[in-house]
């Protein structure tokens, strides 16, 4: 939670943290300043304080709703800067830089430097940085970074947040089935009453109309029918018309507009009829889905709930990446993972994972079995929230029905 995050810096022994990047999306920014938009700037927070937006000018306006302390670069005398190095812009940062750290009581130790995009622009700029301020130590972050583990249990705020984006979120798996299921077939075909094929194009359009309805993006959602439902990352192809009995795997995971909170779902649905060896293997993972939620407890290692649920299938015959490592059939993948302000957030829930389970995660909980060449893949997902009890509480409420039928005229 953002309320760790001074006693992360102390861990790593920064005395203060940077964040940069650029105009588009940047999610520690984001995480930061409270879901504010601003193109660009700083924030600079002080171990022990508050973080503090520094901006251009034109933005101060729409900084200061983060609730933050916000200066401009006019504030830190950009512009004399400018005319002292006689306009050479990297000159005068390195100089704004240390001015930004005095400002806010920084007077030296290690600072580092997080954010997204022109990546190319900081790896010259910190060792310029480090010769030129002596002071502080300029320093990047691997592995798992400070965010990443700030990220894992979410605030009150934040899951406010996630829970409004859900609810929306299956509000449009509902409109999505209706509107599927008003369609008619000419026996394998989904068809509209004019008798044209409806294609997972046609559905791809419609969900995307809907989420932006309720001021949600699609992020590349997975529509994926038949064979290609049997790869668990294929999108589908939009020029693919719909057909009776083929299974359609439907993930979703759209977030606010403009870069914010996700919500994860996946639903596989079959049209007017389940082929028995789809039925089979759905019944499977819906066992699965139960096994991993009989399983979970906060406190434990991640990868206890991936093991049972390998161990499930294994049990019913079906290869798993433990029982045969690299497998393309079967149960394929890891079993869940965090959700935030990044579709993929640590815990991760694999069987090599390192993580461990805690009050306040955000997880899904994604069982599937994937036979590309029998023509079908099956993934059921809900999204869950760990509360102070350590109960997991699905976000997630769309009902699992595997058969969709047609109730056109």
């Amino acid at each position: 939670m953002k309320n760790d995050l001074d006693q992360l810096m102390q861990q790593r022994e920064l005395a203060a943290i940077i964040v940069v990047g650029g105009s588009h999306v940047n999610v520690p920014r984001a995480y930061l300043s409270n879901g504010a938009h601003v193109t660009g700037g700083y924030i600079v927070k002080k171990r022990g304080e508050a973080a503090v937006m520094v901006v251009n000018a034109m933005e101060t306006e729409e900084a200061a709703k983060s609730g933050l302390r916000v200066l401009s670069y006019f504030d830190l005398g950009w512009a004399d800067l400018l005319n002292t190095f006689d306009g050479d812009q990297t000159k005068a940062s390195l100089m704004f830089w240390g001015r930004m750290l005095e400002k806010l009581g920084v007077d030296g130790g290690k600072i580092g430097i997080y954010g997204e995009g022109a990546i190319h622009q900081y790896i010259a700029m910190i060792p310029r940085l480090n010769e030129a301020l002596h002071a502080y130590q300029f320093v990047g972050e691997d592995g798992k970074t400070i965010f990443d583990e700030a990220f894992q249990t979410k605030d009150a705020d934040e899951l406010l947040r996630i829970r409004s984006v859900a609810a929306r979120t299956n509000e449009v798996l509902g409109q999505t089935w209706d509107y599927i299921a008003s369609h008619l077939t000419d026996g394998d075909t989904v068809v509209d009453a004019e008798g044209k094929a409806l294609t997972i194009g046609d559905v791809k359009r419609f969900v995307r109309r809907a989420l932006l309805d309720r001021d949600l993006e699609d992020t590349d959602m997975i529509f994926a029918q038949g064979r290609d439902g049997g790869f668990p990352h294929s999108r589908g192809e939009d020029d693919m018309a719909l057909r009776v009995g083929e299974p359609i795997v439907f993930d979703l995971f759209p977030r606010e507009i403009g870069g914010g909170y996700y919500h994860d779902v996946t639903r596989t649905w079959s049209i007017n009829v389940v082929r028995p060896e789809v039925q089979n293997a759905y019944e499977l993972v819906m066992n699965a889905l139960d096994v991993a939620i009989d399983t979970f407890q906060p406190n434990i290692p991640a990868k206890i709930v991936q093991e049972s649920v390998q161990s499930y299938f294994e049990s019913h015959g079906h290869p798993t990446g433990r029982s045969h490592p690299g497998t393309t059939i079967g149960y394929v993948h890891g079993l869940g993972h965090g959700v935030g302000l990044e579709i993929h957030e640590s815990p991760s829930i694999g069987h090599l994972s390192k993580d461990t389970l805690a009050v306040g995660n955000v997880i899904t909980l994604e069982p599937g079995l994937y036979y590309p060449e029998q023509g079908f893949g099956v993934r059921v997902e809900d999204t869950f929230y760990v509360d102070a009890n350590g109960t997991l509480i699905s976000l997630t409420d769309f009902r699992k029905d595997i058969l969709l039928p047609l109730r056109g005229v």
